[in-house]
């Protein structure tokens, strides 16, 4: 194989591939970037993938050999960074890739072709288009929610349901829920669902950026989930596993239903949190015409500011993960967020002046 094209075009194409290859150290062949020149007259194909994640993309070069060659992703990305702008010449003989450029010249040890991953096929049959805006705004307000806990798999996903006429997405780590649905054009899908892994979800986010005004191929497999933005395939394996029953999670009626505004509450509690240290809760004391926000750490400090807010009745004080309070706040959105309550040990549910999206979270028991 050799071919020749930018050093620029290069170092992107390599920055949105390395982003799926494995740092296992036990996955030495994960942890390359296939770099296949088939045909002299198509664009160069770059794929990796940790066995989870899989990225197949574009690289427009002047190809003058075709054939294929895998080299591990962080170098080679780190050497062409380094490299003097203009034209990279990329040459792959007796197990060595060469990498030109001006009077510069590197020499990498290539991993077996053969032993490369095979990615998973797109079903033509099972592709259809989403606005690319819409599924990026809908997965910016659900993502924060989903598990970091490994322990259970299913909750670091995403549930995405494809409905016609409409796309939700809902996330849960078991102490807070976010939920987002987005109405699609009159052309959309069949009902298809998957739970997909957050991670995908953010990297989907990355590639949108580079057309947030066109379309994202879908294709949902019994095995795997793929996105296409701009001849760039992002595919990741569905996590296997029930999703809890999201709706059934809200609670029927609450006992208040407090509109505050959303830039000073986020505001307050920004300022407040800066004391909440060793996971010290925000403490939200409800009373007439009037919320204080607190936060006490032992060794640290305490605070308090209030702001006016319309409620009136029994005051009570209930508290939060102050991350988990920021969040959601964020994720609503509008110029009011509705706090609706039942009790210092029932969950809340923040929503926004719509009711396209809305969030759950578990309090803290105050001592």
């Amino acid at each position: 194989m050799k071919i020749t094209c930018s050093k620029d075009t290069l170092a992107s194409a390599l920055a949105t591939a390395g982003r799926a290859a494995s740092t296992r150290a036990g996955l030495q062949i994960a942890s390359g970037v296939r770099i296949t020149a088939a045909d002299p007259e198509a664009p160069v194909e770059l794929a990796a993938t940790d066995l989870e994640l899989a990225v197949r993309l574009p690289l427009h070069a002047d190809v003058q050999e075709t054939g294929s060659v895998v080299v591990n992703a962080r170098l080679l990305q780190e050497v062409v960074r380094t490299l003097r702008a203009g034209q990279v010449e990329l040459e792959a003989t007796d197990g060595r890739l060469r990498v030109r450029a001006g009077n510069s010249r590197f020499d990498l040890l290539t991993l077996p072709v053969e032993d490369f991953p095979r990615l998973p096929d797109i079903d033509p049959e099972r592709t259809f288009d989403v606005p690319a805006g819409a599924l990026v705004t809908t997965i910016e307000h659900v993502v924060k929610a989903a598990s970091r806990d490994d322990s259970r798999p299913v909750l670091t996903g995403v549930l995405v349901l494809f409905e016609p006429g409409r796309l939700t997405m809902a996330a849960t780590d078991s102490y807070r829920l976010a939920v987002k649905e987005t109405p699609l054009p009159d052309s959309a899908p069949q009902p298809a669902d998957a739970i997909v892994p957050a991670r995908a979800l953010a990297e989907v986010q990355r590639l949108v950026g580079t057309a947030p005004d066109g379309v994202v191929e879908v294709s949902i497999g019994t095995n795997h989930v793929a996105f296409g933005v701009l001849g760039t395939w992002l595919t990741a394996r569905r996590i296997e596993g029930q999703f809890p029953n999201f709706r059934s999670l809200v609670p029927d009626t609450f006992e208040h239903d407090i509109p505050v505004a959303r830039d000073e509450l986020s505001e307050v509690v920004g300022r407040i949190a800066v004391l909440a240290r060793q996971n010290a809760p925000i403490r939200m004391r409800f009373g007439d015409g009037e919320l204080r926000v607190a936060c006490q750490t032992p060794d640290v400090g305490e605070a308090e500011e209030s702001l006016p807010i319309a409620f009136s009745g029994e005051p009570f004080e209930i508290g939060f993960n102050p991350e988990f309070l920021r969040d959601g706040i964020a994720i609503v959105g509008g110029d009011e967020v509705h706090v609706r309550l039942i009790s210092p040990l029932r969950p809340a549910l923040l929503r926004g002046q719509g009711d396209d999206v809305w969030y759950l979270i578990m309090p803290i028991r105050l001592t």
